[in-house]
């Protein structure tokens, strides 16, 4: 009712499989597309984390996935312990750590005094 006969008649005209190979080149783009803007990315930021969880010392402060921020008092190979009051240590998983804010034993000042 809707179809005209022109239409009905080059609907079986297509070749098979030649829809497949004119959507492979769209295919391909946009997975290249997602791995440089999503996967990349993702990847990179997670090897920044994993070597700022390596660097992480005794003396530094760190801020955990919670929001609580604490000084580290001993760092193991998987847990740290955090001081976040004092006389209050809390053993810490390191995948917890979000980010190191402040370096422990900063170095002196060049300032020269006259």
């Amino acid at each position: 009712m809707f179809a005209t006969p022109a239409f009905a008649q080059t609907a079986g005209a297509a070749a098979p499989g030649g829809d497949f190979l004119s959507m492979l080149p769209l295919l391909i783009g946009f997975i290249a597309i997602m791995y440089f803007f999503m996967i990349r990315p993702q990847q990179a930021q997670a090897k920044k984390h994993k070597a700022m969880l390596a660097a992480i010392k005794r003396n530094d402060t760190v801020v955990l996935t919670s929001g609580m921020i604490g000084k580290v008092t001993r760092v193991e190979e998987t847990e740290v312990m955090v001081e976040i009051a004092t006389g209050v240590n809390v053993r810490v998983v390191k995948a917890m750590i979000t980010d190191v804010r402040a370096k422990g034993e900063p170095a002196p000042a060049n300032d020269k005094v006259a």
